[in-house]
């Protein structure tokens, strides 16, 4: 045997001799049918036990790497004849590690798909991202005694797998919370609990959307789920939005499925109108179309009473709704749910327990009794008021300090409000210079698809408090000041 074997140490003094002969065999230099020394002889080599060269010798054995002959001896396995130059050649001293696995190029439509998120950036002091609730004010004291609720009901439950569909439990605070805040009246078995809103669009996707199918979404909008339904295959058609929110004449007739964002337009913040409202629902009515409605953050309204949702005025079950608690309590949690009509409740149950089997049990335990307790709603009633101070301290800087550059667009919900720059500012400019004083903002130009994008901002105050806010956006203001002079 022409191959030099290197112990260091006294540390897995088995391990490393494996790993050796396995990487040996693997790139050729042990080549099919060559004969090993006895366990007895290379225990002596190397200066290990024969113990330990035994076992080594057991487990490539096992592995089919060797091969034993009676009287003969100790054989490199023909079968490993295919699998020469499956592992890079590496030093004796880089082959004590576990050998790095060959390096091979795959192909993917996901390596041309655009970032989602925004990308952290260092040296930012008041942090204006969307879609971040304030942690400071959550009731953890609350929160973790029922956890410890969870924690006991799964050391008295099996150590089984559970229903796809979610916790019952957790299922029926869902839906009295949706009877009483959005009108959508469903039992508990009507709904599927999913990995944050993500999931349960992503789901819907997967049962109903074929590669090839046309798939509408508005524009400007949400980039994941464009990203994903582009994944799947999907010809995705951007239909534009106005102040009354989805542009239904633009819609294209032969669309599988709608997404949109009624409550709190993303990311311009718009709500559609009732009238806009109920010409999509005929619309889908008289097309066979599902709509996918996104109600993401639409507990927090500011301005008016309620819009209902497009799910509550639903009267053929053309409506499969979405919500999260990620605005509400915080994306760490990872739950979020879909009201479906009922005929693609049972796919989407087939379609979860394919995906992940089903959803974390203790988080959605503790959620349950966070929820049915009256935590839940003592929680959102305390983050309104907080959250509607910011939004004014917001308003008060947009219409006041920072309105010869930038303009509010109407929105009367939610936890982040969009703002149109004026000419001649550009948008990558103002993002730079706000970077420069340890402000961060966020853009709505990649936001767009199809439509000219007109240069914009996205301001999220779930993670800044009021005085976060005023001192940020004071620092914006003699920013912009100063590039005017």
């Amino acid at each position: 045997m022409d191959v030099h074997l290197t112990i260091h140490g006294r540390h897995d003094l088995a391990g490393q001799l494996y790993r050796q002969l396995r990487t040996a065999i693997l790139d050729g230099r042990l080549a099919p049918g060559e004969r090993l020394p006895s366990t007895r002889d290379l225990a002596l080599q190397i200066g290990v036990s024969r113990k330990t060269t035994l076992d080594v010798f057991e487990r490539l054995s096992a592995e089919g790497y060797l091969r034993s002959r009676a009287g003969s001896g100790t054989f490199v396995a023909e079968a490993t004849q295919g699998l020469a130059g499956r592992a890079p050649r590496v030093s004796p001293a880089a082959q004590i590690a576990a050998p790095a696995p060959a390096t091979r190029t795959f192909t993917t439509p996901w390596n041309d798909m655009p970032d989602v998120l925004p990308t952290p950036r260092t040296g930012i002091v008041y942090d204006f991202v969307g879609g971040v609730t304030e942690k400071r004010l959550f009731p953890f004291d609350k929160w973790r005694s029922c956890v410890a609720h969870g924690l006991r009901l799964q050391a008295r439950g099996r150590g089984a797998y559970h229903d796809p569909a979610g916790d019952q439990t957790l299922r029926l605070a869902i839906s009295r919370y949706l009877a009483f805040s959005r009108a959508v009246v469903c039992a508990w078995g009507d709904i599927v609990v999913t990995q944050g809103a993500q999931q349960a669009i992503d789901l819907i996707a997967r049962v109903l959307v074929r590669p090839g199918d046309t798939v509408a979404i508005e524009d400007p909008g949400y980039p994941p789920v464009r990203i994903a339904l582009q994944a799947l295959g999907a010809n995705v058609v951007p239909v534009p939005v106005d102040a009354e929110g989805l542009v239904v004449d633009a819609v294209p007739p032969h669309a599988k499925l709608v997404y949109v964002t009624p409550s709190h337009q993303f990311p311009l913040g718009m709500p559609m109108s009732l009238a806009r409202r109920a010409q999509l629902l005929d619309w889908a009515q008289r097309h066979g179309v599902l709509i996918l409605e996104d109600d993401y953050d639409s507990e927090f309204r500011f301005d008016g009473r309620p819009m209902e949702s497009l799910k509550s005025l639903d009267a053929t079950g053309c409506v499969a709704y979405v919500g999260t608690f990620s605005k509400t309590i915080f994306p760490e949690l990872r739950i979020g749910y879909v009201v479906p009509p009922a005929s693609l409740l049972a796919p989407l149950q087939r379609a979860k327990q394919v995906a992940d089997w089903h959803s974390e049990s203790l988080m959605q335990a503790a959620l349950a009794k966070f929820m049915l307790d009256g935590d839940f709603g003592k929680y959102l009633r305390r983050m309104h008021k907080e959250y509607a101070a910011r939004r004014e301290a917001l308003l008060r800087h947009l219409r006041g300090p920072l309105a010869p550059w930038m303009m509010p667009v109407p929105s009367a919900a939610g936890i982040h409000m969009a703002a149109r720059l004026h000419a001649p500012l550009r948008e990558p400019a103002v993002l730079k210079l706000a970077e420069s004083v340890g402000v961060g903002l966020y853009g709505t130009t990649r936001m767009h698809v199809a439509q000219p994008p007109l240069p914009g901002l996205l301001i999220g105050y779930g993670y800044v408090n009021v005085a976060e806010i005023d001192a940020g956006l004071a620092r914006l203001a003699q920013a912009l000041a100063k590039l005017a002079t």
